[in-house]
């Protein structure tokens, strides 16, 4: 059993982010394996609260999704600005004591949203024009993915998990 200040405790998360404690259940190179891992141990009504997927050597990854051009700035700017338009367009029908002309808010409320988005999108883009010319995504990934438990649950664990490999 895990004392109450202990990171594994089962009646909450703790209020600053710690690395848990504990044994070593099993090791994976990707976390979709991990992930699986603890799926079958949930099916065998294993205690999976006590169970923690640790990420290590962690890396930052940033892929290129593509070149930008002021065409391409100005879709994804009209396009962002659009959808805050629609929220604004649904926030004027909340509020509006006459339905009859709610298709002309939402149309107004959209198209101002587009121009505005797109105007801002490529005035941001041409003042940083030669600082970045691609599009990308971030992610932080792990090289290995470490199964975590308690001590007193470490075998219990294994043995199921290694039963399913056997079958």
């Amino acid at each position: 059993m895990s004392t109450p200040d202990g990171p594994m405790r089962s009646s909450r998360l703790p209020l600053v982010p710690e690395i848990p404690k504990g044994e070593i259940v099993s090791t994976y190179d990707r976390y979709e394996d991990a992930k699986h891992a603890v799926d079958v141990l949930a099916r065998a009504s294993f205690p999976v609260r006590q169970i923690s997927i640790v990420g290590n050597d962690v890396r930052s990854v940033e892929r290129v999704t593509g070149r930008l051009t002021y065409g391409r700035v100005a879709l994804m700017g009209a396009l962002s600005g659009a959808y805050l338009g629609l929220f604004l367009g649904l926030l004027l029908f909340i509020f509006q004591p006459d339905n009859g002309a709610i298709l002309g808010v939402f149309a107004a409320a959209i198209a101002i949203g587009a121009g505005f988005g797109m105007l801002f999108g490529v005035l941001s883009y041409a003042m940083n024009r030669n600082r970045r010319d691609f599009s990308s995504v971030m992610q932080m990934v792990a090289t290995r993915y470490d199964l975590i438990t308690e001590p007193e649950l470490l075998h219990e664990a294994r043995r199921v998990l290694t039963e399913v490999v056997e079958k």
